[in-house]
């Protein structure tokens, strides 16, 4: 679920970012297009910059669904 447009399903790019104030943001977007849409309940302060691979890989686990 997407705070933007709600429901995305297809064949998306994961992405995790950190804002200045230390902020992680998980994002989705269709594979190809410009836009990128915020995932709902997917934000975090984080306490290091360096624990933002462990969100995304987590993230990343949590979303892909292969099968549906």
């Amino acid at each position: 679920m997407t705070s933007e447009v709600g429901v995305i399903t297809g064949d998306l790019t994961l992405r995790t970012s950190l804002s200045d104030r230390g902020e992680a943001t998980v994002q989705v977007q269709y594979k190809g297009a410009d836009e990128w849409y915020t995932v709902q309940g997917a934000k975090a302060h984080l306490a290091s910059p360096e624990d933002l691979e462990a969100v995304h890989t987590i993230a990343v686990a949590l979303l892909n669904r292969p099968n549906g």
